[in-house]
């Protein structure tokens, strides 16, 4: 079977609402161990409960990935029998603002998350992935490579996990430990749908229809097809595959403007 995770044992970031959802789903579907950590527990064990009815394992824990000590500490609860394969960093946080509107508390409150999140899970996971070799996949954004007005914050956030990924992968190639990133354009996740409610009341149909059409392609992207693209670079199918970023924008990132 393609893809086939019988045997591994994952760990996802932001598992139990959108991306980090499908993603989560889509390793389990292909027998992947699948460990969520997400702060929304009642969101996550949800995602596990539909893991389980199709006949996949998962589990969940309340984690706050900018906080190393609680990383660590389930990690080592995961990894003390064996080690761990795959794990996805997917757990972030948006902010509205150019560098005038983004105040030092917003500032820190994105790189807390967005980019210590990252360090704080890959660095726990390392010396369990050394021996047999494993997988990290991280989620950038094009706001990394090409800029997304009034993201100043989120934009910096993702251009560090970005060159996190290219470090991390040159770093262990020695220890066939392989680090990829996936830069979405927009994707239709419940995020969208709370950000269209909270900012256009009533417009909520007229908004989305041009947040779509924003995108080449003509429409957002779902959780889905980037569950599908990280199972794939997760898989042994991807094996030549590290050090490189995997946009999945619609286009946007080579064809607006052209």
């Amino acid at each position: 079977m393609k893809f086939d995770l019988t045997g591994k044992k994952a760990i996802v970031t932001g598992g139990g609402s959108g991306i980090g959802r499908a993603i989560a789903k889509a390793l389990a579907g292909n027998h992947a161990e699948v460990h969520i950590f997400d702060l929304k527990q009642e969101e996550a064990l949800l995602v596990v409960s539909e893991i389980e009815k199709d006949g996949g394992t998962a589990h969940t824990y309340s984690c706050n990935v900018a906080i190393q000590d609680q990383v660590r500490t389930l990690v080592d609860e995961i990894g003390h029998d064996s080690s761990i394969d795959i794990l996805i960093n997917n757990a972030g946080i948006a902010h509205i603002g150019n560098v005038e509107k983004t105040t030092e508390a917003d500032m820190d409150k994105v790189y807390q998350v967005n980019v210590k999140g990252v360090y704080n899970c890959i660095n726990a996971v390392i010396p369990y992935m050394k021996n047999k070799g494993g997988v990290i996949l991280n989620m950038a954004s094009i706001g990394a490579t090409v800029g997304i007005r009034d993201r100043f914050a989120y934009c910096m956030s993702k251009g560090a996990v970005l060159t996190m990924t290219y470090s991390v992968a040159k770093d262990y190639l020695e220890y066939n430990i392989r680090c990829n990133s996936i830069s979405p354009g927009r994707v239709h996740t419940p995020f969208v749908d709370g950000y269209l409610k909270d900012n256009f009341p009533g417009e909520e149909e007229k908004m989305f229809e041009k947040l779509s059409k924003t995108q080449p392609i003509g429409r957002m992207g779902t959780p889905e097809e980037i569950g599908n693209l990280a199972l794939y670079l997760c898989s042994d199918e991807a094996s030549f595959a590290t050090g490189t970023d995997y946009p999945i924008d619609g286009g946007f990132i080579k064809l607006n403007g052209n």
